[in-house]
């Protein structure tokens, strides 16, 4: 019995659609089962922060969010050892009973302008109090404006709210194999110079270069799927230009981003603690840090002095980033750091909350 044109075309489209549909399904099972192994670990959860996912909000729970750059997220430390980790142990303690979570929306590299854009992708979680904790990632002030909103680079975060991971991990799985410990040929393949130009070199085999290609293959189809979802890209709006503000070049961007993130908060009767970082050791990097924190302390006071729900937390002189017993390269924190930034804002964000 031969089909007729018509019902071939229908068995043709719903065999491939059920051959996507099933890759579909086997590359979401194994983001899901690298989530699970990442959340807890060095990686961001399904949902794109890091740390397990928090679930429903339960009756009478504060919850609080802390939003940054890699200081926030944690670098080099495992979730539980993050500043927002520590902050919620602490808080806990002191809470008879409360429930309280603190969310890490930290994320490497992302600085101020961030802010309004992952407060609005993660409204769903029915923040309390906003903790915004970041000024290193924005030192080059106006004339190299950081404004990266690195979670939004994926078209299926916009549009479903779902972190992948997968194309991530099987590059790196593809480098890895492909130039073993060879760092020289890596970071050339990048564009970049590698730090370590005494480095041994391993020159993988065939098999593994298979190996290493059929993941590439992967890699590229995952990325590919990605790219159907894409749509137009704009960049994500932060404060209007104001004059009011008083702020100058050239740390203008930086103080809208952060008065925009205040207002946003503001606007849903929240409570908000900014932080000033410790300051950066260095020749120009103190200087700069001063410049950009005196800026945003003098703005806050202007614009939100009468307003009982915004803090400003100074931890500029906190720790001493030189000493080499509480951080490892002079910026990120090893846990007995983060433990004492922790307990620094604490009270801070007990006093937001309780307005």
């Amino acid at each position: 019995m031969t089909l007729s044109r018509k019902k071939y075309l229908l068995f043709a489209a719903i065999a491939v659609a059920m051959s996507v549909a099933g890759m579909l399904v086997i590359l979401l099972v194994a983001d899901l089962v690298l989530h699970r192994r990442a959340e807890r670990s060095a990686g961001l959860n399904r949902y794109g922060y890091r740390g397990p996912v928090v679930g429903r909000k339960q009756p009478g729970e504060l919850r609080v969010v802390m939003l940054g750059g890699s200081t926030v997220f944690g670098y080099g430390v495992s979730w539980n050892e993050s500043v927002p980790a520590l902050l919620e142990a602490r808080l806990r303690e002191k809470s008879g009973g409360r429930p309280i979570s603190v969310v890490n929306l930290g994320f490497n590299n992302e600085g101020a302008y961030a802010f309004v854009p992952n407060l609005e992708d993660f409204a769903y979680l029915q923040y309390d109090v906003v903790v915004l904790y970041e000024g290193y990632n924005d030192l080059a002030g106006d004339n190299g404006v950081n404004s990266g909103v690195f979670r939004r680079d994926s078209a299926i975060y916009r549009l479903f709210g779902y972190y992948p991971i997968l194309p991530i991990y099987l590059q790196e799985k593809a480098m890895a194999l492909r130039y073993g410990n060879d760092l020289n040929a890596a970071y050339r393949d990048l564009g970049r110079k590698s730090d370590d130009p005494s480095a041994v070199v391993f020159k993988p085999g065939l098999a593994t270069r298979t190996s290493a290609a059929a993941i590439d293959a992967i890699g590229a189809m995952t990325q590919a799927l990605d790219g159907r979802f894409e749509r137009t890209r704009t960049k994500p709006a932060t404060a209007e230009h104001e004059s009011t503000l008083g702020c100058a070049s050239p740390d203008v961007t930086y103080c809208e981003s952060v008065a925009a993130a205040i207002r946003f908060s503001l606007a849903r009767g929240l409570g908000v603690v900014v932080g000033s970082q410790p300051r950066l050791p260095g020749r120009r990097s103190p200087e700069f840090h001063a410049r950009q924190q005196q800026s945003v302390t003098a703005m806050i006071a202007r614009i939100f002095g009468s307003e009982k729900r915004v803090v400003f937390a100074d931890l500029s002189h906190a720790l001493d980033l030189n000493d080499p017993n509480i951080t490892f390269d002079g910026m990120h924190l090893n846990p007995p750091g983060n433990r004492t930034i922790a307990d620094a804002l604490m009270p801070y964000v007990e006093a937001v909350a309780t307005k």
